[in-house]
């Protein structure tokens, strides 16, 4: 009966927020109360619920994607995010063009969410194709294929980091198991799979291509753009590296421990960017404070959402239905990491957002990490694999990436549904082999 009354609140969930269009927050929030209430909890504890879920989950990631999100306005609007695309482009050369926006779309897409990174990628793209006279595919899925896997895989990233924070994994050697999965990931569902769209030359929409660049002294350089961009990816690396390396009494463990915490070496990351994207560039403390405040208007409702899934999770586990899964799973043969790629594929296909999917999987999953021992990191990875299987229509990034490339919806499915499949299955594989090798 729990699972029949799960498999109800996710129908609901999908009607409301693909049938009804309400939003993803609010249809969260209600289905929580609903399934809360189904699955016999009082009516108190149901609130308690979701107020602790929200409040647990929130409590550590509204810094993560706070700093986040300001470390990617200031390198957007500083020019750094385009002298890192240029500078690779001029690097590579038009034969390996998609190659160098592969590469910028991950060095960007660390720092910033899927829909921001790429709406502030996609002029760079247009004028690339443009200039460069390639096909605007050749260098739009690359760049596509990165954003989705930093994504998915690499925090700061709200999925990955606000599963491993429901998981207790380690955030660092999360991010170090992530990078290992990425790149190939990258390179298969981005440039080779290109390959097999050559066929596929959309034009490039009118009036999209128009946006104001930088002039080259206006930009930041190159070398200053990608430190600044990557601390927080080297100070979490080095923490798990010395955590891994080193007595836990260490002072340089304790101290890359302190710096390498994700809140920590996001904040050290914006505090820098302050010079590098602002004062060294001329601009005001005004000035600067106003692209944070920006930043901080359009995670407003990213933060809910993923405090709705918060709640949801909570509930879940208050109501007993994690722990009824892992005793219905205790005789099976089925790997924990495979069943949460599954879960979380199917609850992707049902309500569209990867970050829902991811959110409301681990609260189904969390008991089977301590029946099985399995590495949380790994199932951190697999879990956000699975949430971004198929990119169905319900999903905006599909719409996005048909709109701002120009094709039908068969094309889209064509491409986009495709690429995100490749990357669901590459990184269910990627787990799977470092789970044997770590055994």
């Amino acid at each position: 009966m729990p699972l029949v009354i799960l498999a109800l609140g996710i129908v609901v969930l999908f009607i409301l927020i693909i049938g009804v269009k309400l939003n993803s927050f609010l249809s969260l929030i209600l289905v929580s109360l609903g399934v809360g209430l189904a699955e016999g909890l009082p009516l108190l504890k149901v609130v308690d619920s979701i107020e602790s879920g929200v409040g647990g989950t929130l409590g550590h990631l509204a810094l993560v994607i706070s700093f986040g999100s300001m470390l990617g306005k200031l390198m957007v609007d500083s020019g750094g995010a385009q002298r890192i695309a240029m500078h690779l482009i001029d690097r590579f050369g038009r034969k390996y063009v998609k190659w160098a926006v592969c590469l910028t779309g991950f060095i960007v897409g660390i720092a910033l969410f899927y829909e921001v990174g790429f709406v502030l990628l996609i002029p760079l793209v247009f004028t690339i194709a443009l200039s460069a006279g390639v096909p605007l595919l050749e260098v739009g899925v690359p760049m596509a294929a990165a954003l989705s896997v930093t994504h998915c895989f690499l925090p700061p990233h709200p999925g990955p980091t606000a599963i491993a924070v429901i998981f207790n994994a380690d955030i660092g050697l999360t991010l170090v198991y992530g990078f290992l999965i990425a790149i190939p990931t990258i390179i298969v569902a981005g440039p080779f799979f290109y390959e097999t769209m050559k066929d596929l030359n959309p034009a490039v929409p009118q009036g999209l291509h128009s946006h104001q660049s930088f002039k080259e002294e206006d930009m930041p350089s190159f070398a200053s753009s990608l430190f600044t961009t990557l601390i927080p990816v080297f100070l979490m690396a080095a923490a798990s590296l010395t955590k891994l390396t080193l007595p836990k009494e260490s002072y340089i463990t304790q101290f890359f421990a302190f710096v390498g915490n994700a809140d920590m070496a996001l904040l050290i990351a914006v505090l820098v960017a302050f010079y590098t994207f602002g004062i060294k560039r001329g601009k005001t403390m005004a000035d600067i404070m106003e692209s944070v405040q920006q930043s901080a208007m359009t995670i407003a409702m990213i933060l809910l959402v993923v405090g709705g899934g918060g709640a949801f999770k909570q509930v879940l586990i208050d109501s007993g239905v994690g722990k009824y899964i892992a005793s219905f799973m205790a005789g099976s043969q089925l790997s924990p990491l495979v069943l949460a790629w599954m879960i979380a594929a199917v609850l992707r296909l049902a309500v569209g957002s990867a970050t829902v999917a991811a959110l409301t999987t681990g609260g189904m999953v969390l008991p089977l990490i301590a029946a099985t021992g399995v590495s949380p990191e790994l199932m951190v990875l697999a879990t956000g694999a699975g949430s971004v299987m198929a990119g169905p229509p319900n999903d905006p990034g599909f719409w996005m990436f048909k709109e701002f490339f120009n094709l039908s919806v068969k094309e889209t499915i064509r491409s986009w549904c495709v690429m995100e499949t490749a990357i669901s299955f590459m990184g269910l594989g990627g787990v799977l082999l470092l789970n044997a090798l770590i055994s």
